[in-house]
């Protein structure tokens, strides 16, 4: 048997992602189409493959070229878009005397191509086309016999159907007769000459197929979501789930992802949706599957990421359970033992620092390799003038009417840094317990930087809120640890703190305004008050001296209603 997969399309539907990638190179369960398409061929007993392509057709070709299949694929190339007719016609000189299959590149199904292959043998129509049941596409009438009829899904057409046609068909080489050569053809319009001649084009229809047409992002992603979590699962638990997949939607971060639980009986896993991968060297969720296998191999306490399909944005990882620092604290009426959880947090943050960054590669970042004085004048101080200032404290206010006082911050956050892997996000609602282990989450935005930033995140974090007692007691204690496995200067390091929490209490309160107003998560702005008291007492702490300009527009800042009072 000769095969040949219609590959040409636009991809109008899933436009602008095929604006970049065909549609036939499109991943589910981290497998393109195509691939799914010609390994199905091959176990049904294709001895030879024809792929046409018009749309990004360099890609396809590189992609079969690269491939070791076990059966000659070639690709020919449509300069005009032919239609499914036309491309049939245009590979006669492929096809031999027997009956060939062919099958379209946008769908998925697990229809067991072999049998209807044998079908079509058995029967010996012009043509057998694949129907199924699927009320958004259903046109094809069959009478009782099971033999197509009509194609335009008028009632009372037909015995069955409609049905819907699922872009597989083995036809006998009498069509070829029926299709015009060197234009634009389609198909159906052979199929109804041939019915119209007293030739037999039959249904198969088999029983439960499992079937989907990929030609929208709605259907495309509801279909990679379903078999990645069906791969997922295998991966994780060494057998397909022994009950219906549930998804429960999971509250959200300061991101575009969606979160899902999914369960089957006891069992579950943690979904992370990125959305389609757009097209950039370096996407958030390659990040968070390259970054994070990195830091588990590493033995750090992430999640474990059982699989990932980066095209598709889909990573499924380990259910680390609903507790966080942020809500563990919340529920803890003995401080003493809230610092002992900060202490074992940190002993972890400085295990993830020195361990995490040996192996690094500054390549897996999506954002920046390191942190950098750019990063902290435009991402943080930037942030906090347009995102906080501006939009949410009503100022008109320039980035260069500080420009001095946000050199010395991002000199200060640098000059005395102990570098190693940097989370960047390192507060209590990224920061899980499970069987008794603090693990941390949202390490995709990781990078090599200094350790006194995610110190500083984790002390003056606005969600829990510690004492400046409680943030100078545990400083010490992070100090004093981190001593005992390298070499650096304390003084130093306690004047890099300072200003990396300066840093980091500036992003906080940008990332606050972004989020509750531009993003209309108006939650976080219930922060804003501790955000603001926080950094009132981080500037005072460098003296009167410093940071004048800062210091009277917080000023102005709390003076306004609504703004400094704890909501």
């Amino acid at each position: 048997m000769k095969a040949l997969i219609l590959a040409a399309g636009l991809g109008t539907r899933l436009r602008p992602h095929t604006d970049i990638t065909p549609k036939p190179l499109f991943t589910v369960a981290g497998r393109t189409l195509l691939a799914i398409h010609i390994h199905n061929l091959q176990a049904a007993g294709g001895e030879a493959i024809l792929v046409n392509t018009h749309h990004r057709h360099a890609e396809i070709e590189r992609f079969v070229a690269a491939q070791r299949f076990d059966v000659p694929v070639t690709t020919r190339f449509e300069p005009s878009l032919l239609g499914t007719g036309g491309a049939i016609k245009n590979a006669a000189d492929f096809w031999d005397s027997r009956p060939f299959m062919v099958v379209n590149a946008d769908i998925f199904s697990t229809i067991d191509l072999r049998q209807v292959y044998a079908f079509h043998l058995r029967h010996r129509p012009a043509a057998t086309l694949v129907l199924c049941d699927d009320p958004e596409f259903n046109t094809v009438s069959v009478d009782a016999q099971g033999r197509v009829i009509d194609f335009s899904a008028q009632p009372g057409g037909g015995t069955r159907g409609p049905l819907t046609f699922t872009g597989i068909q083995v036809l006998d080489p009498v069509i070829l007769d029926y299709l015009p050569g060197g234009r634009f053809a389609h198909s159906v319009d052979a199929f109804q000459a041939m019915i119209a001649d007293g030739r037999t084009v039959l249904a198969c229809i088999p029983e439960n197929p499992a079937w989907k047409d990929l030609g929208t992002p709605e259907r495309y992603r509801a279909t990679a979501r379903e078999l990645s979590a069906a791969a997922a699962w295998r991966v994780a638990f060494g057998e397909d789930p022994a009950a219906a997949l549930t998804w429960e939607r999971l509250e959200g971060d300061g991101s575009d992802r969606c979160w899902f639980r999914v369960r089957a009986g006891s069992r579950s896993l943690v979904m992370a949706d990125h959305g389609l991968r757009p097209p950039v060297p370096v996407a958030e969720v390659d990040s968070f599957v390259t970054i994070g296998r990195h830091l588990r191999d590493k033995g750090q306490p992430v999640p474990e990421i059982f699989f990932g399909d980066t095209f598709a944005g889909l990573v499924f990882l380990e259910d680390l359970g609903g507790t966080s620092l942020q809500a563990a604290v919340q529920h803890e009426q003995n401080r003493d033992r809230v610092m002992d959880w900060y202490q074992a947090i940190i002993d972890s943050l400085i295990a993830l620092s020195t361990q995490g960054a040996d192996g690094f590669d500054p390549a897996w970042a999506f954002q920046t390799s390191r942190y950098s004085r750019e990063l902290i004048l435009e991402r943080e101080c930037g942030y906090f003038v347009d995102a906080f200032l501006n939009r949410v404290a009503g100022m008109n206010a320039g980035v260069g009417d500080f420009e001095d006082e946000f050199a010395l911050i991002a000199d200060g956050a640098l000059r005395h840094a102990v570098e190693g892997f940097m989370h960047r996000d390192m507060q209590s609602r990224n920061i899980m317990l499970k069987d008794g282990r603090w693990h941390f989450i949202d390490f995709q935005v990781g990078r090599l930087g200094p350790a006194q930033y995610d110190l500083a995140s984790l002390l003056i974090d606005p969600y829990v809120g510690l004492t400046p007692a409680e943030q100078a007691n545990l400083l010490d204690y992070g100090i004093r640890r981190l001593a005992e496995m390298r070499p650096f200067d304390a003084a130093g390091f306690r004047q890099g703190f300072e200003h990396c929490a300066l840093a980091r209490n500036l992003q906080i309160l940008g990332a606050f305004g972004f989020l509750s107003t531009v993003k209309a998560k108006p939650y976080f702005a219930d922060y804003i008050p501790a955000a603001l008291r926080s950094l009132n007492e981080r500037l005072a702490a460098f003296g009167d001296r410093c940071f004048p300009k800062l210091k009277q527009t917080l000023l102005q800042v709390m003076g306004k209603p609504g703004l400094a009072e704890k909501r």
